[in-house]
């Protein structure tokens, strides 16, 4: 089945294709492996398995970095392969593509995104402010005169905004996300245990067993690294509340990005975010506890929406349906 309209969340950690009708038809992980010769070797989930693995004739990299284009052509060409993807190879017209962006970028941000998304075969490209696609996507109404606060956690940037009237009052962008905290667990077991480990298993022990407040109940996990003294394998146990006092920090800056929205609130809307609470949304707001810890330290209830990790793509998506409802939110080429 073709598709003559694609919505994509281009994130950090991965890519998600909504497809109007079909839902999200692509999930992959934003990693490309690449030859010498630039011949493109794999993508996606094929890739990621490749990270760490690869002789020295083969690349595998993340062509985005903290929600934004860090390598343009490697990006176009993963742009392309999900749209052949999802076009199953046969393509007889150009799509009209929305894409998702963090609300903190440059202008010239926004044009590389819709530069690449063109060079890949889009007949038009349009880019939507990631946390107004979350809303969209989390059944919040933005298009109403109340006020709606959405904390949206990606693999490379947390976007803190508040919504209403179908545009962003006030909004900040910290470039912490699911990664930072894989790097954080990572580089605590380094100084505590001396064991090196890889993103793989930094990224494991953060959805096993992670929590973002001291937890009475802990769980426990087994994980293998190199010993960065005797440079053998070796094996340890990693508990719970060791996991909370590894992301402590990073976790400290969304809390502050938080925080820094909510003094910047009109005082109508404070009120309407109070009666409301926070929504959250994004593959980070799925770490166990991080919605007690937000309402713990800003007072206002928080929880994180159905689907979390899908809520951008699926409002990327449905802005793209319904273009003359959105069009204020939308910036288009």
């Amino acid at each position: 089945m073709l598709s003559k309209k694609i919505g994509i969340d281009l994130g950090t950690a991965n890519v998600l294709v909504y497809v109007p009708k079909r839902g999200i038809v692509v999930n992959e992980p934003s990693v490309i492996a690449i030859a010498e010769d630039n011949k493109i070797m794999a993508v996606g989930r094929e890739a990621k398995e490749m990270i760490g693995r690869t002789p020295e004739t083969i690349i595998a990299k993340k062509p985005l970095r903290d929600g934004v284009i860090a390598d343009y052509k490697v990006t176009e060409a993963m742009i392309r392969y999900f749209i052949n993807k999802v076009s199953g190879g046969i393509r007889l017209f150009r799509p009209e593509i929305m894409v998702s962006v963090p609300a903190g970028v440059t202008s010239t941000e926004k044009r590389a995104v819709i530069d690449a998304t063109i060079a890949a075969g889009a007949k038009q490209a349009y880019i939507i402010p990631e946390p107004v696609a979350a809303a969209i996507g989390a059944n919040i109404p933005i298009d109403s005169a109340a006020g709606n606060l959405i904390v949206d956690i990606g693999g490379g940037t947390t976007e803190v905004a508040i919504i209403s009237l179908g545009g962003i009052v006030a909004s900040n962008s910290v470039r912490v996300g699911g990664n930072r905290l894989d790097q954080s667990i990572a580089d605590f077991i380094r100084r505590k245990y001396g064991l090196a480990i890889g993103d793989h298993t930094a990224e494991e022990l953060k959805i096993k067993v992670g929590s973002a407040i001291q937890v009475e109940k802990e769980k426990e996990l087994e994980i293998r690294g190199r010993d960065m003294i005797a440079g053998l394998p070796k094996t340890i146990t990693v508990k719970t509340n060791e996991t909370v006092e590894a992301m402590q920090d990073e976790l400290e800056k969304i809390i502050l990005a938080v925080r820094q929205v909510l003094e910047q609130t009109p005082p109508e809307l404070a009120s309407d975010i109070i009666d409301r609470g926070i929504v959250m949304t994004g593959g980070g707001s799925l770490l166990k506890n991080i919605d007690k810890l937000l309402t713990k330290v800003t007072g206002v209830p928080c929880h994180v929406a159905s689907d979390a990790q899908l809520c951008v793509a699926k409002g990327t998506g449905l802005a793209l349906e319904n273009l003359e409802d959105f069009k204020r939110s939308v910036l288009s080429k």
